[in-house]
């Protein structure tokens, strides 16, 4: 299947395109390179623009005859959506619509869309299923909602069949070493830890040690990119014109950021010194998911089930690129 990866150079994106054309596929990477490195695609395979060009999009699209899209392009960062909602909104949003756009006049009709399970907020509800109530909590999450409503809008005015997965905290890296994560400045909790051993770092700071959780902390259900790119081979491949799905990926286990912290150190051997700090506006206490339909409907099997076999592979290809990407 030809499929175009809007963000595919970033750190999801670019999992997932390797996977699919490990698998089959024939993917094509769309991203502006604001967050994407061109050595997380394979040669050839990446086409450098912004998606609010439509028309570039569109021509794009005719070029390769695409036939469906994973669309990951979007600003990510839950901090900063709360102090810069414009940008997220402009992104997320208006970068969507753009998208759609796009594909409408290319005559493309099967669409995967990289949601979030932030757009369940401060559920209670602990694991969440896919019909978990909807309230999210922060800029960041609203405009991933807003962009579910929107692919639902567009599908049923102009036929469109779309999957859309919400996802938990991506982690870890290719078990070859040779990919991984580079986000400039970075902000997941894997690789800030792993920061210290590599000297990059003194100490890590927690942000929020009185959550109601068991140790005060926040919990996030991990998902290794192998086991999400799995996800996104599935859910494309039985993702029809006619289709409307929604699916979570996670492990189905959370795990706190003391014990997020203690798998790195045992991983590395380098105890990590803590700085308590304050809760980030936007975070949830706890996240995890139910993948229950996901692996019943699609047959997915997840390979990475201890955190500790993720953060392995984080520090593999952290120790073996501390400076990240060459570009």
């Amino acid at each position: 299947m030809n499929i175009l990866v809007t963000g595919g150079a970033g750190f999801v994106g670019s999992a997932c395109l390797r996977w699919a054309l490990r698998h089959g596929h024939n993917p094509i990477a769309y991203d502006n390179l604001v967050m994407g490195h061109v050595s997380a695609v394979p040669a050839g395979r990446l086409i450098v623009g912004d998606i609010a060009d439509s028309a570039a999009l569109a021509t794009v699209m005719k070029r390769f005859k695409i036939e469906a899209v994973m669309h990951f392009a979007a600003a990510t960062y839950v901090g900063e959506s709360v102090t810069n909602p414009d940008y997220h909104y402009s992104n997320n949003i208006a970068g969507t619509m753009s998208l759609l756009r796009a594909m409408n006049t290319a005559g493309v009709k099967r669409l995967l869309f990289s949601s979030t399970c932030a757009t369940y907020g401060m559920n209670p509800k602990v694991p969440m299923s896919e019909e978990s109530a909807q309230e999210p909590f922060s800029p960041y999450a609203r405009t991933k909602l807003a962009v579910e409503w929107m692919i639902r809008d567009f599908a049923h005015a102009y036929g469109l069949g779309f999957t859309l997965l919400r996802y938990f905290n991506a982690a870890g890296a290719d078990p070859d070493g040779k990919h991984g994560e580079d986000h400039r400045p970075e902000n997941h909790i894997i690789p800030l830890v792993l920061e210290v051993p590599l000297g990059r770092r003194k100490e890590f700071t927690l942000f929020g040690t009185d959550y109601p959780t068991p140790d005060g902390t926040c919990i996030r259900d991990y998902i290794h990119t192998a086991d999400l790119a799995q996800a996104h081979q599935l859910a494309i491949e039985a993702t029809t014109t006619t289709t409307a799905e929604v699916y979570n990926i996670g492990t189905g286990n959370g795990q706190s950021n003391l014990q997020i912290i203690k798998a790195c150190e045992e991983v590395t051997g380098v105890k990590v010194p803590i700085k308590k700090g304050d809760r980030r506006p936007g975070d949830p206490p706890a996240l995890v998911a139910d993948p229950t339909k996901l692996k019943t409907k699609l047959g997915w099997k997840p390979q990475y089930t201890n955190i500790v076999d993720t953060v392995r592979t984080a520090w593999a290809w952290h120790k073996a690129n501390p400076e990240g990407y060459p570009d």
